[in-house]
Order: C-alpha cells, then structure tokens, then sequence
C-alpha cells in the first residue's frame, strides 16, 4: 500500500477551512486506497485527518513519542499506532514507511517536519515528493519566501520545482502521481 505522510497542526487554527481541508483530506486518501501516516494524535488538524480517513475506511497509521502517548493525546481508533522515544525516531519512521509528504496548516513541528524532508531530497536521501497543501493561503508568504531562495542564489531552480504546492486535495495527489 502506497501510504502518504500528513504534516499538521495539532490546532484546529482559526480557519474552518483549515479543517475542512483535513477532513477532505483524509477522506480522499481513503478513497484513493492510500494509507495516512501521521503524528498519531487525536487532537487538532491531526486528529481530523485521521477520523476522516478512518471514517472512510482508510489505513492509518499514527506514530507517536511516548511522552505525548503519556499525556493522552493520542487517538485511540487508529489502524496502527506506533510509539517512539523520540522526535527524532518519530520522524525518521514517518520517512521510512511513507511514499510522499504533505504539509497541512501547522506551526513550527510542521515547518520543522516538511522541510527536514525536502532537506533530505536535496541531500539525495530519498525521491519522495513533498508538497504544502496552501489551504486559503495558508502558505502564500511560505511560496514567496522559497522563490526569493532561489533569487538569492541558495536553492536551485530545479530544487524548487520539486516542491509541490495546491489548495486542491486532489491536485496535490495528482502533482504527486499518486492518482
């Protein structure tokens, strides 16, 4: 099974479309037949992505860091919830079972998260796409500032092509090839 990675807020944030958007998504990977691997809470926009796939009868899969296992925030329906004992395992299990990243509305671990990924396909550590789903400009800003990278002489062109972005579910997983 193709299973796609789900950066996200663990806020709902103050658009609804934010979540809309989450929902939309995980239901959509459902029915694509495309697992969720994500950050394994039941709060925020995580936790909405991963109802919504469940409720879809999607795969999911949630990893999670025992400290945040403890303060029970995790989501107690998913497919498959693994724990870690750090972040840093966290992640590098989100890359090794995950086929493509999208990075929802989220704060600084989504940021961290997104580009630590987009960092290893420029380091050539893997070919996975990586996209921001830029729900009602969410993102816009983010899209100007990478562009201005590549101005400045920091990123190349190419390497910014390579980074995705649409305000549309199923355009994202098309630009991915994943339908």
């Amino acid at each position: 099974m193709t299973n796609i990675c789900v950066y996200c807020g663990s806020k709902a944030g103050a658009q609804p479309e934010y979540v809309e958007t989450a929902r939309l998504l995980g239901q959509t990977l459902a029915e694509h037949g495309l697992g969720l691997v994500y950050g394994g809470a039941s709060v925020g926009i995580m936790g909405e992505v991963a109802t919504a796939a469940l409720n879809a009868g999607g795969k999911v899969t949630g990893i999670i860091p025992r400290n945040l296992l403890e303060k029970e925030i995790a989501h107690p329906n998913l497919t498959e919830l693994i724990v870690v004992e750090s972040m840093h395992e966290r992640k590098a299990k989100m890359e090794a079972i995950s086929d493509g990243f999208i990075a929802l509305p989220g704060g600084l671990g989504t940021l961290e998260e997104i580009f630590e990924m987009l960092t290893w396909v420029q380091l050539g550590l893997h070919k996975k796409p990586c996209g921001f789903l830029n729900v009602k400009g969410y993102y816009d800003h983010l899209v100007q500032f990478l562009d201005h990278t590549v101005q400045e002489g920091f990123v190349w062109a190419d390497q910014r092509e390579g980074i995705l972005e649409s305000n549309s579910v199923e355009q994202m997983l098309q630009k991915m090839k994943f339908v």
